[in-house]
C-alpha cells in the first residue's frame, strides 16, 4: 500500500529491462560488423588455399581438397556451435567458431613453414568453423526481430558477406609480400590476414554483442534446464521437430536444395567457359557477377519476404533457378548468356536462402531453434560438398547442359513441399 509520499510505503520497482527494439538494432549492427571483418578472413584465403596445398604436396589433384575440407569442417562444426549457442548464448557460439578458425589458420601457417601438407589439411578443416559461424550469424539477427522484420534483418547480415567475398581475394598481392617477410611460401601470406580477421570477428561479438539476443528470449521449458542433457537429446529430436512442421520443412528444403543447385552449377562454370576458350578475365567477371547476385541484392530480397511473405519469395527463387539453368545450359560457347544465367542463379539462391532461413527459424519453438538452425547449416554444407563433387562427373558425361538440367530438377522436391499442404487443405 502506498502513502502518496515519494519513497514512503512505496513498493520497490523492478529493474528496467533492456528495450527489445534497441537491442535488436544494436545486434544487427554488431553482426554486420563482425560478419564483414571475419568474412575477410574467409575471402582472403579461399583464393590461395588450393595453391598452398598444391605447393606443399606437389600434387595438383590435392589442390581442390582444400575447399572440400573447409566445407566439411563447416558441416561438422555447425551442430556443436549451435548447441553451444543454446547453452551459453550467441556470443559463445559465434565467437568459438571464429576462434577455431583462427587456430586452424595458425596450423596452416605452421605447416607452410615446415613444408608439411597433412597438418595444412587439418587446419583447413578447422577453418570451416568460420563458415559455420558466418552462416549462424544470419539466424542471430532474427532472435529479437519482430515477425514483419525478420527477413529484412537476416538479409542485411547476409549482405555483409559481400565485403569479404569482394575484398578478401584482393589481399593475395599483399599476402605474397607478407609471406616473403615471414619466409613462407607465397600463397601462405593471406593466412596471416585470416588469423587477424577471425580474431577481430571474435573480439567484436565478445565485447559488443551485449546483451546477448538469444539469452533475452523467454526461458525454455523445465526439461531444458541447465542440468538437462543439451546435445544428444536435443539434436536427436531436431529433425523430428522440423518434420512436424510443414512450414519448417518447406524452409529447410528450399534452403538446402537451393544451395545444392547453386554449388553444382557454379563449381563447373569456370571449367565450361575455359573449355570454350573464354579468357580468365571473362571467367573472373562471370563469378563476380554471380557473387553480386548472391549477396548484393539480399536486403531487397529480405524486404520482399517481409512484405509479400516467405512462400512467394521462395517460389520466385525456384523460378529464377530454373530460368538460370535454362539460360546457362543452352548458351553453348557464348559466354554472356552464361554470365546472365549465373547472375540469376545467385539471385535465386538469395531468395531461397533469405526466405527459407526466415521461414525455418520462425516455424520452430525458441527452445529448439539453435539446434534446428545448426542442422540446416550442416545439411547445407553436406549437400554443397556433394554437389561440388558430383558436378565434375556429370559435366564429363552429360555436358554443361546436362549438368544444368540435373541441378534444375532439384526444384521439384521444393515445389512438392509447397503444393502438398494446399492439396491437403
Amino acid at each position: 500500500m502506498t502513502t502518496g509520499i515519494p519513497g514512503v510505503g512505496a513498493e520497490p520497482s523492478a529493474p528496467a529491462l533492456p528495450d527489445r527494439a534497441a537491442v535488436q538494432r544494436r545486434t544487427v549492427r554488431v553482426l554486420v560488423t563482425a560478419q564483414a571483418v571475419a568474412g575477410l578472413g574467409m575471402g582472403s584465403m579461399l583464393s590461395s588455399g588450393g595453391l598452398l596445398v598444391e605447393r606443399l604436396s606437389g600434387s595438383a589433384s590435392l589442390a581442390g581438397i582444400a575447399t572440400t575440407l573447409i566445407t566439411l569442417g563447416a558441416a561438422l562444426a555447425a551442430v556443436p556451435l549451435a548447441a553451444l549457442s543454446r547453452a551459453r548464448g550467441r556470443r559463445a557460439g559465434l565467437g568459438t567458431g571464429w576462434l577455431l578458425a583462427a587456430a586452424g589458420s595458425l596450423v596452416v601457417l605452421a605447416a607452410a613453414r615446415l613444408g608439411w601438407y597433412p597438418p595444412a589439411l587439418a587446419g583447413m578443416l578447422l577453418i570451416g568453423a568460420a563458415s559455420a559461424a558466418n552462416l549462424q550469424s544470419r539466424y542471430a539477427a532474427t532472435d529479437l526481430a519482430e515477425p514483419g522484420a525478420r527477413a529484412g534483418a537476416l538479409s542485411v547480415v547476409v549482405w555483409a558477406t559481400t565485403v569479404g567475398s569482394v575484398l578478401g581475394p584482393n589481399l593475395s598481392g599483399p599476402g605474397e609480400h607478407t609471406a616473403r617477410l615471414l619466409h613462407l611460401p607465397p600463397p601462405a601470406g593471406t593466412f596471416v590476414f585470416s588469423v587477424a580477421a577471425f580474431v577481430a570477428g571474435w573480439a567484436v561479438v565478445h565485447t559488443r554483442l551485449r546483451p546477448d539476443p538469444l539469452l533475452m528470449l523467454p526461458a525454455p521449458a523445465p526439461a531444458d534446464t541447465p542440468g538437462a542433457p543439451r546435445f544428444t537429446a536435443r539434436m536427436g529430436s531436431a529433425l523430428r521437430h522440423v518434420r512436424s512442421s510443414p512450414a519448417a520443412l518447406t524452409g529447410l528444403g528450399a534452403l538446402v536444395l537451393g544451395h545444392a543447385v547453386m554449388v553444382a552449377v557454379m563449381t563447373m562454370t569456370p571449367v565450361h567457359l575455359a573449355h570454350h576458350g573464354a579468357s580468365l578475365s571473362v571467367i573472373g567477371f562471370t563469378i563476380s557477377v554471380h557473387i553480386a547476385g548472391m549477396y548484393a541484392l539480399s536486403p531487397l530480397v529480405g524486404k520482399a519476404a517481409d512484405r509479400l511473405g516467405r512462400v512467394p519469395v521462395i517460389l520466385l527463387g525456384q523460378a529464377l533457378l530454373v530460368v538460370a539453368a535454362l539460360l546457362a545450359g543452352t548458351a553453348g560457347s557464348r559466354p554472356w548468356p552464361v554470365t546472365s544465367g549465373l547472375f540469376l542463379l545467385g539471385l535465386g539462391w538469395s531468395c531461397a536462402t533469405v526466405a527459407g532461413s526466415t521461414l525455418l527459424s520462425e516455424s520452430v519453438d525458441p527452445g529448439h531453434r539453435p539446434e534446428v538452425e545448426g542442422l540446416s547449416d550442416t545439411l547445407m554444407n553436406l549437400v554443397g560438398a556433394a554437389g561440388g563433387a558430383l558436378s565434375g562427373p556429370v559435366l564429363a558425361d552429360y555436358g554443361y547442359g546436362g549438368l544444368n538440367a540435373a541441378a534444375a530438377s532439384l526444384v521439384v522436391p521444393v515445389a512438392a513441399l509447397l503444393v502438398l499442404p494446399l492439396r491437403r487443405k
